[in-house]
């Protein structure tokens, strides 16, 4: 049933991510006049606040994370909120929401951010309070399980309450526009997608790098590790974007179709075909920084690294190695997807001295987004001592090529497609399941072989073995 909600329900509205990244994406929404007048926003979560003390918090969150050419609306967009505290594991707290979010009938949107051992009990609240009917989706933030069994565990329960066609799971990566480009920078270019497969392509690397260590996670992350927390669900959706056969057409069932093929043609890894690390005591930017187990406070076998060597077995990327390698504490904040491809069958320049190398594509997502193609050309001059070659980029900084419309955050096209109902940037069951099994697999492999993580420096690109993790097949890491 296709409708768009006029309540927005924000469960941990007074959390860091409702801070950061919904509240300003919220209002910025609201100032480009994108949500409906009438939309109204009830958040919920422990805190004791009422409607003024929210709109008080919310204002402080918007005046710190929203940029300041942004704010012009604020105050007609505190209007808009409203606040209902709550308990999950309270049931009866749910009927006083209800009464909070009042009618219903022209539909609702939830925004569901909880730990995952909250869901059942919110899920049965929300069912209690009437919160479930056929005008309802709900949008729900990672993690969803730490494993493929919870994970399994935790969609049954929404699944209860929420057929698939209303059940929306977020990575917010995909809301971001250099990932949705990738997209049409294949299916919009013939000059791409013929060669877009393992006859011209060498292999592709995707790198997630954080310089920021726990940052006030510590109770997450330590049990959750490098392989869970980034691998599982961004590194793995960046990969089926870049690997996926063309869909049919733009909409959420036959691109979410593909994206599962490949998640489902991944190979099991071999423990070779890994590297994990944990950072210890180093310098960011010239800054000292303490070691992971000094920050978390006691020692701890949680990876804070990790690179992979995957392979897809399928007809298109047969023999291509893809090679995933995401921590914290790196030198730079990047996320990047680099196409290497392969040489040239054969050099006519090679008899004049001329060396060439292949052709790459690098594709940035954060902290900048832009689009790198590498091409040879000639050096200029007379070529009596021989022709020289070299390595031309030919750049594409987004925000250049697209100076007029705002940067908009991942969440601001994420939380309208939940509000309006449209699934396409959002994660399927089938994908979830794909994910968490192939992840399991590695950290099976982990466990029967007893793999530590190896220390490294703050500051460093890691162990040193993950540089031979890709040196040992001729590859150098994109840096």
């Amino acid at each position: 049933m296709s409708f768009t909600a006029n309540r927005l329900l924000l469960f941990g509205a007074t959390g860091d991510l409702a801070q950061r990244m919904l509240l300003p994406s919220l209002c910025a929404l609201h100032a480009d006049k994108l949500v409906a007048e009438d939309l109204q926003i009830i958040g919920t979560a422990r805190q004791d606040f009422d409607d003024a003390g929210f709109r008080n918090f919310a204002r402080a969150a918007l005046e710190k994370f929203l940029p300041a050419d942004r704010r012009g609306s604020m105050g007609t967009f505190l209007n808009r909120l409203h606040y209902q505290p709550l308990d999950a594991n309270d049931l009866a707290g749910f009927t006083a929401l209800s009464a909070k979010v009042g009618p219903i009938d022209d539909g609702l949107a939830i925004f569901l951010s909880t730990a995952p051992s909250l869901f059942e009990a919110t899920i049965a609240g929300l069912s209690a309070g009437g919160l479930t009917g056929d005008k309802v989706r709900i949008g729900l933030e990672k993690p969803l399980g730490t494993d493929f069994q919870s994970s399994c565990e935790i969609n049954d329960a929404v699944a209860r309450a929420f057929p698939e066609d209303r059940t929306f799971r977020i990575d917010h990566y995909l809301g971001k526009e250099t990932v949705q480009n990738l997209l049409a920078l294949r299916f919009a270019n013939i000059l791409f997608e013929p060669l877009w497969n393992a006859a011209h392509i060498d292999h592709v690397q995707i790198t997630v790098a954080e310089t920021v260590g726990l940052e006030g996670r510590v109770g997450f992350y330590d049990g959750a590790g490098a392989l869970r927390d980034m691998v599982q669900n961004h590194m793995l959706q960046l990969l089926a974007l870049v690997a996926m056969e063309p869909p049919a057409n733009y909409n959420a069932t036959a691109i979410r179709d593909e994206k599962v093929k490949v998640l489902r043609a991944l190979r099991l890894i071999d423990p070779s075909e890994t590297v994990t690390g944990q950072y210890r005591a180093g310098a960011i930017i010239g800054q000292p920084v303490p070691g992971y187990d000094e920050e978390l406070g006691k020692p701890s076998d949680t990876e804070t690294f990790v690179a992979i060597k995957a392979h897809l077995d399928n007809w298109r990327w047969k023999g291509v190695p893809f090679y995933l390698r995401t921590g914290k504490r790196m030198p730079q904040r990047k996320t990047e997807i680099v196409v290497q491809f392969r040489h040239v069958p054969h050099s006519i320049f090679a008899g004049k001295g001329a060396r060439s190398v292949p052709n790459r594509l690098v594709i940035g997502i954060q902290p900048e987004e832009n689009i790198t193609l590498s091409l040879m050309a000639k050096v200029p001059g007379l070529d009596r001592d021989g022709i020289r070659l070299r390595e031309v980029p030919l750049d594409i900084a987004m925000a250049d090529a697209f100076a007029g419309p705002n940067k908009r955050i991942a969440y601001e096209r994420l939380l309208l497609d939940l509000i309006e109902g449209d699934q396409t940037l959002f994660v399927r069951r089938d994908e979830v399941e794909a994910q968490w099994d192939w992840i399991d697999g590695i950290r099976a492999s982990w466990t029967e072989h007893d793999l530590k993580p190896k220390p490294y420096a703050a500051g460093t690109w890691g162990p040193s073995a993950s540089i031979a993790l890709t040196e040992r097949d001729g590859v150098h890491w994109h840096e």
